[in-house]
């Protein structure tokens, strides 16, 4: 039987009262301070640990603070609205305050996901939701089908990449308001895009952090390579996946969120026989069922373990998807030869034909990276499940100077690596920019105002990279240069910027007009290495069979097409100047930085 606790946070009433709750098990007695009228009010508490409060007459907006310990007055660790940042007071928010106008829209399923990641702040020039809102029919035109939004919830100062946040619950202050994240959902959906979530359930941040002077949110026995593990299987533990499952709950339901991107669920500790990820995936599957909306979690995972997309009834998780870097760093390998750090388990185009066969590169394998045995074959699981791309925030953002793809490939090269991930029978995930060879760099920024903080980042950054052995001095994450730099500049009619436009627009519109592009089962893709540099791959289904050869290398290749069937020009990525068709045994030329595709005819 499954215990109902209550939902944290302060939530007003349709009576114009106003219910407050926090999770202190450990306290002897918990106050709750109204700012404005310099009140203090004792709470009571239950045996699970919760303190709640219900005062008559609270107005949106009125400031609190609680008082979990003798004299400590703290913000709200389930606060709504941070006003004046992560050491301000919190605010009462009411979320039933919307008008949305979304009715008849009820989610999207994964197999239909075309996703753009983008980072609020440096998206547009606002650097807000508004600002992404101005920007809905450019991505309708793209043929996205969905925004990946990197985290909002309220981190200090006025600039981060949101990894560092500290109130789960509470909208950044800088991006906008809660209904304005809420506008930018409703109108997503009248654009038809949905709208996917990146949420931080592995650790808190560390300026700001206050939830340790209301109870244990965090465990010894385990490490994140960020800050202290969640505790979600020690003592008290309840009361933490509490806070956390109503926090998914709430983006899902309240705001309308169909999706959640769980970052690094590898460091979401827990042995324990109910695992937190399961409950969440129960959780949110009874939403759907009560709501009638689809919602999606997709897992950011290190291990190449197909354990946490199982269902639960094969003792996995349940979750819907997963992000795939391996299939990053085949890719990068083969087009820079970049082959230091983690990219030296790869290099080799072997590796780009496993991604694209098994989805994951090591199943079994041993890694000298890793120094290990690494990895397990996912199984009969659909591509529809793992997420691919070539350029992520992590991807470029964790490279010495931020760059790019477009600071080292050609118009050619950017092209054909769109079309590896495009094609690819995985759905494929753009970084904002990438589209038009956006050339500024994506860097990581900060806005601390700690000094012994910002001393140890500079330094951890530094270690950072030195594991790549780049040179170059390591940029100041606290400048405000490097934020400003890492705004797009949507240069979008330049002539690389017009080609590559069309170019996406060109990939996207195939994918999903294509019957062999609707194929997302294991026996309608196979690749394998037709030369040196040259990949082959062919996906069939409803009827359509595609043969597609991607060229990595500087050379022309001619390679023998060895089917018994002919083949019909569908596209190509260079000048248009290659035989309209090919008969059987015929040799394909295929140029350098390039792909071809050709459709396979009975006659």
């Amino acid at each position: 039987m499954n215990t109902i606790y209550p939902i944290p946070g302060a939530l007003l009433q349709p009576n114009g009262d106003c219910v407050f709750t926090v999770w202190a098990p450990l306290s002897e007695q918990v106050y709750l301070h109204i700012t404005k009228r310099d009140t203090r009010h004792a709470m009571q508490r239950d045996e699970a640990g919760y303190w709640t409060l219900q005062l008559p007459n609270i107005d949106v907006g009125t400031h609190y603070h609680f008082e979990p310990k003798e004299g400590v007055l703290r913000p709200d660790p389930a606060s709504r609205h941070q006003p004046e940042g992560v050491h301000g007071p919190s605010a009462v928010t009411d979320g039933q305050q919307f008008a949305w106008g979304d009715e008849s829209w009820t989610g999207i399923e994964p197999a239909q996901l075309i996703i753009y990641e983008l980072h609020t702040g440096t998206f547009s020039s606002e650097g807000t939701f508004q600002g992404i809102i101005s920007r809905l029919p450019y991505l309708q035109s793209l043929g996205i089908t969905a925004i990946e939004l990197m985290p909002v919830a309220q981190f200090p100062g006025q600039r981060n990449w949101g990894y560092d946040g500290v109130y789960p619950f509470a909208v950044q202050n800088s991006y906008g308001a809660a209904n304005d994240l809420k506008a930018l959902v409703n109108a997503a959906h009248t654009h038809g895009i949905a709208v996917i979530l990146d949420v931080v359930y592995n650790h808190l941040g560390p300026e700001g952090n206050y939830v340790n002077d209301y109870g244990p949110y965090f465990s010894d026995k385990y490490k994140t390579p960020w800050a202290k593990a969640i505790n979600m299987d020690d003592a008290w533990c309840d009361g933490v996946r509490n806070f956390f499952l109503q926090n998914a709950l709430m983006w899902l339901e309240e705001f309308h969120v169909d999706g959640l991107r769980l970052d690094a669920v590898h460091a979401i500790w827990d042995v324990s026989a109910r695992p937190f990820l399961r409950q969440l995936s129960n959780a949110v599957r009874e939403l759907e069922k009560r709501t009638g909306k689809r919602k999606i979690l997709i897992a950011e995972l290190d291990y190449n373990d197909p354990k946490y997309i199982d269902p639960p009834y094969k003792g996995g998780y349940g979750l819907d998807m997963q992000w795939i870097d391996e299939f990053h760093h085949a890719l990068h390998a083969v087009i820079t030869g970049e082959v230091n750090g983690y990219y030296e388990d790869f290099g080799e185009l072997a590796h780009l034909v496993k991604a694209f066969n098994s989805s994951y590169v090591y199943t079994g394998e041993y890694s000298i990276h890793r120094k290990k045995h690494f990895g397990a074959l996912p199984g009969e699981h659909p591509y529809h499940q793992f997420v691919v791309f070539a350029q992520n925030h992590d991807q470029v953002g964790n490279r010495l100077a931020g760059d790019r793809l477009t600071a080292s490939l050609s118009t050619d090269e950017l092209k054909l690596v769109a079309a590896t991930v495009l094609l690819s029978p995985h759905i494929p995930m753009l970084f904002m920019g990438e589209e038009y060879g956006e050339t500024n760099s994506f860097q990581f920024f900060t806005d601390h105002s700690e000094p012994e903080l910002i001393a140890s980042l500079r330094e951890g950054r530094k270690r950072e990279f030195s594991y790549f052995n780049w040179e170059g001095d390591v940029p100041d994450p606290q400048s405000e240069e490097v934020f400003a730099q890492s705004m797009l500049t949507w240069q979008t009619d330049n002539e690389r910027g017009a080609v590559l436009l069309a170019w996406y627009k060109q990939l996207i519109n195939f994918r999903k007009t294509r019957p062999a592009m609707q194929n997302y089962e294991r026996g309608g893709t196979k690749a394998e290495v037709a030369g040196a540099k040259l990949l082959y791959v062919e996906r069939q289904g409803n009827g359509d069979t595609l043969a597609m050869w991607f060229n990595f290398g500087d050379e022309v290749v001619n390679t023998n097409y060895a089917g018994v069937s002919s083949l019909r020009k569908v596209f190509f990525s260079c000048a248009d100047d290659l035989p309209a068709g090919i008969e059987a045994n015929d040799v394909v030329m295929v140029p350098a930085h390039s792909v071809i595709v050709y459709a396979i005819t009975n006659s």
